[in-house]
């Protein structure tokens, strides 16, 4: 698989492009159509320029309020919009920008989706040096209210051996 760089400008266009008759076709009564591999990878560059606006509150709300997130740089599982907001408003502090290296993408029917895969993140603290951290991710999309939300996202440090 290849490596991809996304830039948090032209994801947030695409995603609203993409996404923007979701909605109305749930509202219809319409079976929402089965989203495609593009869409689901898409919404990786949604969450990424999330991070990039370094709100907290912007990232949860990519979040299903009974979402399950389990992070990359804390033991704590993070099951409340209140806890997840925490997680983030301390991570954003190292500025994080991610980049995928290697996915999967499982459509599991038309309202849910998983991508799984390795990403590396970028950091930088706060006298400007930058450090990357390698991960594992997972992340559970689910379509509700004609959103795309994540359900579940677990991230853990790629061992070193």
């Amino acid at each position: 698989m290849g490596r991809h760089t996304y830039t948090a400008g032209a994801a947030v266009t695409t995603i609203a492009v993409l996404f923007a008759g979701t909605g109305t076709a749930q509202a219809s009564g319409h079976q929402p159509q089965r989203p495609t591999e593009r869409q689901i990878r898409e919404l990786f560059d949604r969450w990424n320029a999330a991070l990039a606006t370094l709100d907290a509150n912007r990232v949860a709300d990519l979040y299903a309020p009974d979402a399950v997130l389990l992070p990359t740089v804390s033991a704590e599982i993070r099951k409340t919009r209140a806890a997840r907001v925490d997680y983030f408003r301390h991570f954003l502090e190292s500025k994080p920008v991610g980049r995928i290296q290697e996915r999967v993408v499982n459509i599991l029917n038309r309202t849910s989706a998983i991508d799984t895969g390795l990403y590396e993140f970028t950091l930088t603290d706060e006298h400007g040096h930058k450090s990357k951290v390698d991960a594992r991710y997972t992340f559970v999309y689910k379509l509700r209210g004609g959103r795309w939300l994540i359900i579940n996202h677990h991230s853990s440090k790629v061992p070193t051996e």
